[in-house]
């Protein structure tokens, strides 16, 4: 049944670029309410017109999108996750073509949104269409969530699938998002760190003072802040709040396996991103990095004076933002109260001001039976076999499913390495867009194929 439809995507690959072109040109920027509802509407019109019953629905921000063919009992279901929504474009001077007038260049497109994640989430649309197109029908039951928060740390995602559990009610989740490997083979990612985020805030006289009449009298917010900051973690890179190792859960055989024999290169890695060196500790494997280890992060600074020139201030006033990168058996709520407690013994007047609840870490077994299906499935789509990824070092909505739902969930990404996701002159390969396309149709087949 899959020869056909890989036929189908093969002569209509020009047709489904010019629709995902299309689709590129529509903003949907969550952080600055820019096009949402705009986009949802096309995307509810988008998926109704393939014959699926479709709900937009509302939530304390952004709607969600929903899909859903008319389930056949005794099938298995599948649930395709993707976010509609996209980041900022800025700095607008940084692109090559303007971020929404999408434009094809030595083989890729680029516009903001093509590798994350309109681009991929597409792919998994023109997917099921190929399906319809060709058979009229599905092997088996499929449904459809979209997101329009996801570019602001999906803020309600856990609430909706609380509330909507019979409608989202699947046997498996599938993302595609994120890229594949440096080595341009496909990957399948079983987990995503989970992630908590908050801002540290040192407030000491009512204004900025004089450094000379004041200076060793008024306690600086700046030191305050800084030194604070020095308490957290250590030059050897043990993040130093109590407590905070205590819970996890370490790789088990097939992960520490599966995370050995994947490839590294060290070397074309400190060039990409121009580091000389890695993190402290410097002996850790890169990917007991990304995957097994939880992180602290100082993501700004602010504080005081810091334009041109000199102004000799004390300032009353510092800011740190931060987030920290969980791994198994550690909880968002847990390690925001450690943070806290950290902060009430070493600085006492500086204030934690938490940026929402945070995500969970989510986890799949390697060795589930689902596994074996989309390694098949993948295999067919790229016409390789994938690398296996226990764990990806970014944070995503998975912990809703596989917590909430109880439903395993995996990461199957369609773009390219260096598809520049969150950056000026985001892109995504036309090979690996129709692969993407191929794969999804595979998925569908092969997941089908393991209830026979």
């Amino acid at each position: 049944m899959l020869a056909p439809i890989f036929r189908h995507i093969t002569a209509n690959e020009n047709v489904f670029v010019e629709r995902l072109i299309e689709y590129l040109r529509q903003p949907s920027i969550s952080a600055q309410d820019i096009g949402i509802r705009e986009v949802a509407a096309l995307l509810e019109t988008m998926l109704g017109d393939m014959g699926m019953d479709v709900q937009v629905i509302e939530t304390d921000g952004h709607p969600m999108v929903v899909g859903s063919l008319p389930f056949k009992p005794g099938l298995p279901t599948m649930l395709f996750y993707g976010h509609y929504d996209v980041q900022p474009p800025e700095p607008l001077e940084a692109w090559t073509s303007p971020p929404f007038e999408p434009t094809i260049r030595d083989g890729r497109v680029y516009a903001r949104g093509a590798g994350d994640n309109k681009g991929q989430h597409f792919a998994q649309i023109l997917a099921i269409e190929s399906w319809l197109k060709v058979h009229g029908d599905l092997p088996c039951n499929v449904k459809i969530l979209l997101e329009g928060e996801e570019e602001v740390g999906s803020p309600h995602i856990e609430a909706f699938v609380e509330a909507n559990r019979e409608l989202l009610k699947a046997d498996l989740v599938v993302t595609a998002d994120g890229p594949l490997d440096a080595s341009g083979k496909p990957v399948i990612m079983f987990g995503t760190r989970g992630a908590v985020r908050f801002d540290l805030v040192a407030r000491e006289a009512s204004r900025d003072l004089h450094s000379g009449n004041f200076g060793g009298i008024a306690p600086n917010a700046a030191w305050t802040l800084v030194q604070l900051l020095a308490t957290m973690k250590s030059p050897d890179g043990t993040i130093t709040i109590d407590g905070i190792y205590d819970d996890i859960i370490p790789p088990g055989e097939r992960e520490r396996a599966a995370a050995d024999a994947l490839p590294v290169d060290l070397d074309a890695l400190k060039r990409e991103i121009g580091i000389r060196e890695l993190d402290a500790p410097r002996d850790r494997p890169l990917f007991d990095r990304i995957m097994f280890q939880p992180t602290l992060t100082i993501n700004g600074i602010v504080g005081g004076y810091t334009g041109k020139g000199i102004k000799t201030v004390i300032p009353c006033e510092a800011q740190a933002k931060c987030d920290m990168r969980l791994v198994d058996g550690m909880a968002p709520e847990k390690v925001l109260s450690l943070v806290e407690d950290h902060v009430r013994r070493h600085a006492p007047g500086v204030a934690v001001v938490r940026q929402g609840g945070g995500k969970h870490p989510s986890k799949t077994d390697m060795d589930h039976p689902f596994a074996e299906a989309l390694i098949r499935a993948v295999t067919l789509g790229h016409e390789q076999p994938p690398l296996l990824y226990p764990m990806i070092g970014a944070s995503g909505p998975d912990s809703a499913f596989t917590r909430i739902l109880g439903i395993p969930a995996f990461f199957v990404p369609y773009a390219n390495a260096d598809e520049r996701n969150h950056a000026p002159d985001e892109n995504i390969g036309l090979e690996f867009f129709h692969k993407g396309i191929r794969t999804g149709a595979a998925i569908i087949a092969q997941i089908a194929a393991s209830a026979r």
